[in-house]
């Protein structure tokens, strides 16, 4: 019963002193859109359904990202998209699992050129990633902005021959997060 009680202990001071080096994204402030330039068709399209999780201590961040959630301009696209090329219903979700690797000083304000390795998984499979970007403190936000580029054929989305024209091969990635810090409710 005591070992019970020290080990509920330790675990509440490690929760209370660990708050503070967790931020997750603010509710409607973080967004992954893409971009898909073809000869025939643009398509574009943003989801700010994206969780976005940041430790402090170990710069480690995750993002998670609901494939159902990217809209379009044209519904007929995003039906397709979820249907044909992701399948959102066999793969609801792609997540991002990083390092920051440059040593930040989060107590300090300013903007931070950093890069990030780690893996994507997205439509099953999961690849190595590393993409340049931008991390802001600003008070007791930060900001995480990155771009970068996938190429579809990796993550075995297919594309019907009768549409190749329409979409890319590369595919532009834009990431844009606000973060605050991590408080139990």
């Amino acid at each position: 019963m005591i070992r019970l009680m020290t080990t509920v202990l330790c675990a509440i001071i490690f929760m209370m002193s660990a708050q503070a080096q967790f931020y997750k994204g603010k509710a409607d402030a973080s967004s992954i859109s893409f971009f898909s330039k073809s000869p025939l068709e643009d398509i574009d399209a943003v989801n700010k359904k994206v969780t976005v999780v940041l430790r402090t201590t170990t710069n480690d961040i995750q993002f998670a990202v609901p494939m159902i959630g990217f809209k379009f301009q044209k519904s007929l696209m995003e039906e397709h998209f979820n249907e044909n090329y992701v399948e959102s219903s066999k793969f609801p979700t792609s997540t991002f699992k990083g390092k920051i690797t440059e040593t930040i000083d989060y107590s300090k304000d300013g903007e931070y050129k950093v890069t990030v390795k780690g893996t994507l998984e997205l439509h099953g499979v999961t690849k190595d990633i590393e993409a340049s970007g931008t991390l802001t403190i600003k008070g007791a936000e930060i900001m995480v902005s990155s771009a970068f580029k996938i190429k579809v054929a990796d993550y075995n989305i297919k594309v019907p021959s009768l549409y190749v024209q329409n979409i890319a091969e590369i595919v532009d990635v834009k990431v844009n997060a606000t973060l605050e810090p991590f408080a139990k409710k």
